[in-house]
């Protein structure tokens, strides 16, 4: 059974690469936008820190996904961060807001620890005034780029081969473009939309503060805003809109979270800005991802939202599982 995959984001090249190594001859188009998910994300897997009530099935599918991760990054050779989170807080609003968290995270039988501003300092020495937080363990980070990469180099050397435009003649097609699926299927046009994020990259300069060892979220007056460490600097994001497929990094998007992130980790004012970027977010109305038949012979896997790279392997599982059922039920 010949198997065309349609997407080379995280998502796509996972499956391909599952879907080939159980033995399916397998194609995979790239368009290899800029504004691909994949490639402007933070890296992290974090699906206790993103819990919120009324997305209990998507932290059950995050955590299952989780376990995965471990085994998935040793066969691509990636490295995960295993530091853990940090979510802070810089008023008091901000504090109701991480307590309502601790709060639904003890119901569900999950721990987060309470932490003051003092014992967070004394876990990170360059976080700002913050006046509490939680500490959660179990969340960890990737680097996002180098997953891709090795995710590209793992399907290469598993027969997947790349082309250009999908072939006429595959038995399966699997729609894995993220937010650009909605245009590939039309039971995909009403439940898939884009959600631009932008982040930036900053590069630690000579005499600056080190980046923070832990994956650091905020929440500044509302505004969520976070710090993924990086060899060299760290990933700062991410603001949300509902603009369709406007690519441009905005004024005031960059004007945010360099704001808010100077809130919390002062010594940014040092770091160089090496990078701003914009992508798109696959949304889906629930916050769940679509991995089902849409009819005999075409399989979904789109609609991850923020969760893309937590999910690349529990959906790679479940599209495989789908594979070898078979392709005429749904």
């Amino acid at each position: 059974m010949r198997v065309t995959v349609l997407g080379g984001g995280v998502i796509g090249l996972s499956v391909a690469w599952r879907a080939a190594g159980a033995g399916y001859p397998v194609e995979l188009v790239d368009r290899a936008s800029p504004h691909g998910g994949s490639w402007v994300a933070g890296g992290m897997l974090a699906p206790i820190t993103e819990a919120w009530p009324g997305d209990e099935d998507v932290l059950k599918l995050g955590v299952e996904s989780l376990e995965l991760w471990p085994d998935f990054a040793r066969e691509l050779g990636v490295e995960l961060s295993p530091v853990g989170t940090l979510a802070v807080a810089v008023d008091r609003a901000d504090v109701e807001v991480l307590d309502q968290l601790c709060a639904y995270l003890g119901s569900l039988g999950r721990s987060a620890a309470k932490l003051t501003g003092r014992e967070l300092r004394a876990l990170e020495p360059g976080l700002g005034p913050v006046r509490s937080g939680l500490s959660v363990p179990g969340d960890v980070a990737v680097d996002n780029r180098a997953l891709l990469r090795a995710l590209r180099d793992a399907c290469a050397a598993s027969g997947v081969r790349f082309i250009p435009e999908p072939a006429p003649d595959a038995d399966v097609t699997v729609i894995a473009a993220g937010a650009w699926s909605r245009d590939l299927h039309p039971a995909l046009r009403a439940v898939i939309r884009p959600v631009k994020g932008e982040i930036l990259r900053l590069t630690a300069r000579p005499g600056a503060l080190p980046p923070p060892r832990h994956t650091i979220r905020a929440q500044v007056s509302g505004r969520p805003v976070y710090l993924v460490p990086r060899a060299d600097g760290f990933v700062l994001g991410a603001t949300q809109y509902e603009a369709g497929f406007d690519g441009d990094v905005t004024v005031g998007g960059v004007r945010d979270l360099l704001r808010d992130a100077e809130v919390v980790w002062p010594g940014i004012a040092e770091y160089g800005l090496a990078e701003a970027a914009a992508g798109f977010r696959a949304g889906s109305p629930d916050n769940a991802p679509v991995i089902d038949w849409l009819e005999p012979g075409v399989l979904a896997a789109t609609g991850h939202h923020r969760n893309g790279l937590l999910l690349a392997p529990v959906t790679a599982r479940r599209v495989l599982t789908l594979l070898r059922e078979g392709g005429n039920s749904r």
